[in-house]
């Protein structure tokens, strides 16, 4: 099939919901976007698919997932791995991912980096870069990660990651101020890396100064970070208050109150993107897993260590998109958004990822009308037919 006009319900661009119109995809790129009577116009012998009220989206952007598949990408981080947890998640409806590698030995990370750079060069589906979650982090803020693996960032280190920023297409750092220095972010951003403050206890003053250096991002805010208070806003204080500086979230009810996700949102108006944090579990019925010789276990949406600390997230960003429009308040619209341009702005992904653009690829998604779930549509599922899930 290589002309298709998808009609009858809503079509999201990354940026507008559109009623009452219509999509013609040809050859696998957007042909034209518009209302259905000027589209079959353009294109009379093209398959007509209906959606029966569903909403047709540019397909899902996620910056921050740590396995799929039953996998995790530090178990094993190789080719077959990184195609695993790409249809894993493929079929959630993140088309383009950053696999998340979190605090590891060196040796693994380096592994990670080689993978990644290979499986881009290959045009492996759905891999955009690599987001690197550690070691360079504060043991004081180290969630569920190794304390004994972090460590500071050394100049062989900072090394490594300048080249790796250099030759992938999306490099993301999650760093602390208290194992990187301004100059080695500065070195970072300098090479192309986007450099986000996660895992840190640093204060107010310390990471506005570390936003002002070049780093651009907080990592799963609110969670592992000093929090905002009165007389010391901290670094969820920081990113807020700093104009350039834009924030993931994840949400899925149980690492953040939807009431301070709205407070959020308001305060940074766009500057919001939703992220999985996604774990082994993610597009299976797995009940737990081994994360570093630690069992996880997944219980009524949460995953956690025996001790109860949150270990990832089991969260699917269809999920997150209707906490965000049902619970938080965000119109449909922007929590979509949230989930696509707006991620894919952030790392300069290619045009038609995270949005719809005539004359660029695109993949696509087709989300229930209640949100509920949602699937990949297009040449690599082309059962486009019926409802999505």
């Amino acid at each position: 099939m290589t002309a298709v006009i998808y009609h009858g319900g809503p079509i999201f661009d990354g940026h507008d919901l559109r009623a009452d119109h219509a999509l013609h995809i040809e050859a696998g790129k957007v042909a034209a976007l518009g209302p259905l009577d000027q589209v079959r116009a353009t294109a009379q012998d093209a398959e007509q698919v209906d959606l029966n009220g569903d909403i047709l989206s540019v397909g899902y952007v996620d910056l921050q997932l740590n396995g799929g598949g039953g996998v995790m990408l530090g178990d094993a981080p190789d080719k077959a791995t990184l195609h695993r947890m790409a249809q894993a998640h493929r079929s959630l409806g993140a088309t383009h991912i950053l696999p998340t590698l979190i605090t590891d030995r060196p040796q693994v990370t380096r592994a990670a980096i080689s993978e990644v750079r290979q499986a881009v060069a290959e045009g492996q589906a759905g891999i955009l870069g690599l987001h690197l979650e550690g070691p360079h982090l504060s043991v004081a803020r180290k969630g569920a990660h190794d304390g004994a693996l972090i460590r500071p960032m050394r100049e062989e280190d900072l090394a490594e990651l300048v080249a790796a920023a250099r030759d992938l297409p999306a490099l993301m750092v999650t760093v602390a101020p208290e194992n990187v220095t301004l100059d080695q972010v500065r070195a970072l951003v300098a090479a192309g890396a986007v450099v986000s403050l996660g895992h840190t206890d640093t204060d107010y003053q310390t990471a506005y100064a570390y936003f002002d250096a070049g780093a651009r991002c907080a990592t799963h805010l609110f969670n592992a970070m000093s929090g905002l208070g009165s007389r010391a806003p901290g670094v969820v204080g920081a990113a807020l208050d700093h104009p350039g500086v834009c924030a993931g979230v994840i949400a899925d009810g149980v690492h953040v109150h939807p009431a301070t996700l709205r407070l959020a949102s308001r305060a940074k108006a766009g500057g919001i993107f939703l992220v999985s944090d996604a774990m082994a579990v993610a597009g299976t019925d797995l009940t737990g897993f081994q994360l570093a010789g630690r069992q996880i276990n997944r219980r009524d949406g949460r995953l956690t260590l025996s001790d109860g600390t949150l270990a990832g997230a089991d969260l699917d960003l269809t999920t997150a998109v209707r906490i965000m429009h049902h619970q938080v308040g965000l119109p449909l619209a922007e929590a979509l958004n949230a989930a696509t341009a707006a991620p894919a702005c952030l790392i300069g992904a290619e045009p038609g990822i995270g949005r719809l653009e005539v004359g660029a690829p695109c993949e696509l998604i087709r989300i229930r009308s209640d949100l509920s779930a949602a699937r990949p549509v297009g040449p690599r599922d082309p059962q486009e037919g019926g409802h999505a899930g």
